[in-house]
């Protein structure tokens, strides 16, 4: 792992403090961050690299909305998102930096893409309950859905985030729910990751200066939750999600 100029890492400190800002006030924004750090950094060792920053971001979110998450919801998930999890760390196995590049830019699109499409349709139907079949069968699909894109990419955030607005879950709710689950989840990937040499010495090195990053873009996220235009913030990010993804796919 060699970054060698210097607008290389100003890209990365920005991206991590995105991570920040993105836990404390618009869960998947920090899809942008998984964009830049793959560009930045070999596809393959940008998952590595961005995974502990993502823990210290999601420790933040914890301290910040513990009081607010939904367990029912999380224990209804984590079986179907640790077969997703499972799933995501046999295609790391195998997949070379080419393959996981272009799979990260087209999850970034199809993410992009469905997020676009749920917020005009919000509104025209009423969300499943969580016990009936389709809700359950929901439920099954968004996780495993989260298992792989957050295994393979760290790209969970907008899988779930479709999942928590769909069940109808408020901005509390959402953000508190969304903490804890990110964080158990980000946590049980570490042994996987260090497993497939994802997370090293050197990875650790980088992510030590990274870090400091991360509360600074937390706080901002804090202070801009209550004062920020939610609807023209989210079609900020699905447009720049759109954008990293077609750098991805197309250089």
């Amino acid at each position: 792992m060699d970054i060698t100029v210097s607008w290389g890492l100003v890209a990365l400190a920005a991206a991590a403090a995105l991570v920040g800002f993105s836990k404390t006030a618009v869960s998947g924004a920090n899809t942008v961050s998984l964009a830049v750090f793959a560009a930045v950094l070999p596809a393959r060792e940008s998952t590595g690299v961005l995974l502990p920053i993502l823990i210290a971001g999601d420790v933040v979110a914890v301290l910040t909305y513990r009081r607010h998450a939904h367990w029912p919801t999380l224990l209804r998930l984590f079986p179907a998102v640790a077969a997703g999890v499972v799933v995501g760390t046999v295609f790391l196995f195998w997949a070379d930096d080419q393959v996981v590049r272009t799979s990260i830019g087209a999850i970034l699109l199809l993410m992009a893409g469905v997020t676009g499409l749920r917020r005009r349709s919000a509104g025209d139907e009423e969300p499943p309950s969580s016990e009936s079949r389709r809700g359950r069968l929901k439920a099954r699909s968004y996780g495993v859905l989260s298992g792989f894109t957050t295994m393979v990419a760290n790209a969970g955030g907008p899988v779930m985030s479709l999942y928590l607005l769909s069940a109808g879950f408020r901005k509390l709710g959402f953000l508190g729910t969304s903490a804890w689950f990110f964080l158990i989840v980000n946590v049980s990937k570490v042994p996987f990751s260090v497993g497939l040499g994802l997370i090293d010495r050197a990875s650790l090195l980088l992510d030590a200066v990274l870090v400091l990053f991360v509360l600074p873009g937390a706080m901002l996220g804090k202070w801009c939750a209550d004062r920020i235009d939610q609807v023209l913030f989210e079609r900020l990010v699905i447009a720049a999600t759109v954008l990293g993804g077609l750098q991805l796919l197309l250089f």
